[in-house]
């Protein structure tokens, strides 16, 4: 996908979730993240916003902390998250292809502006499904190769860094496959004591695969919903349910 592409799903994403969100109420529970509210929600979506919006607009090439939100609720939380977001897509929409900031994950993007673009994009589409579940109803669709995509920053992005959880005493090996999303949609994740590293390939023996339509393991892959099937070893999903939360 290309920048463009992801800064339109941004974009289309965040609308959803105001909407969702309006829809739900501020009170309402999110399942897909039990300790929150959809006030919670909106609070950390926006605040993220804003946080990455800063980095390429000021060119920061230095990590700042999230920012705080505002205390609102209601309507009036919900309009500051709609400001949120649309200064977050004006900001990137706007900015230099060249633009040079801070970014945190390992894999590889095209630019720092590539990379908030796809990362913002992501955070929006899971933060949307869960405003989502909060109101109730038929959920908006993930398309294939996004979600694909979402995949591939999740396993050899965000699970390339030393914070993550996911770790086995023994090398164990994991498979992931999108059966939906073409021949290269395959990865195979090594597990050690130390962070997991992740091929895009199918080589070799895995002794589990989390398989299924690449929407539903993405959602599955962030904890949001069941792993769609899981053949092999049970103990390595149970792991990835109990350790893989970002």
């Amino acid at each position: 996908m290309e920048t463009a592409d992801f800064l339109t799903t941004l974009d289309r994403e965040g609308r959803l979730l105001a909407a969702a969100a309006a829809e739900a109420g501020t009170d309402a529970k999110v399942p897909t993240c039990p300790e929150w509210q959809v006030r919670d929600l909106l609070r950390h979506t926006g605040a993220v916003h804003r946080w990455a919006a800063a980095f390429v607009a000021d060119g920061r090439t230095e990590p700042r902390p999230l920012g705080e939100a505002p205390d609102l609720d209601g309507a009036e939380l919900v309009a500051w998250y709609r400001d949120s977001h649309r200064l977050l897509v004006d900001t990137l929409a706007a900015a230099p292809s060249d633009v040079e900031c801070w970014t945190f994950l390992p894999a590889p993007s095209p630019s720092p502006l590539a990379f908030w673009t796809r990362r913002q994009a992501h955070e929006t589409a899971v933060h949307r499904h869960d405003a989502e579940a909060a109101r109730g109803g038929s959920a908006s669709p993930v398309a294939t190769d996004f979600a694909a995509d979402g995949i591939d920053e999740l396993l050899r992005g965000f699970h390339a860094r030393p914070r993550s959880r996911v770790r086995t005493e023994g090398t164990r090996v994991l498979r992931v496959r999108a059966v939906d999303a073409g021949a290269d949609a395959v990865w195979t994740v090594r597990l050690t004591a130390d962070p997991p590293v992740t091929v895009r390939d199918a080589a070799g023996d895995a002794e589990a695969e989390l398989s299924g339509p690449a929407d539903r393991l993405y959602l599955a892959l962030w904890n949001r919903a069941p792993l769609p099937s899981v053949t092999g070893d049970q103990s390595l999903a149970a792991l990835w349910r109990e350790k893989s939360g970002i």
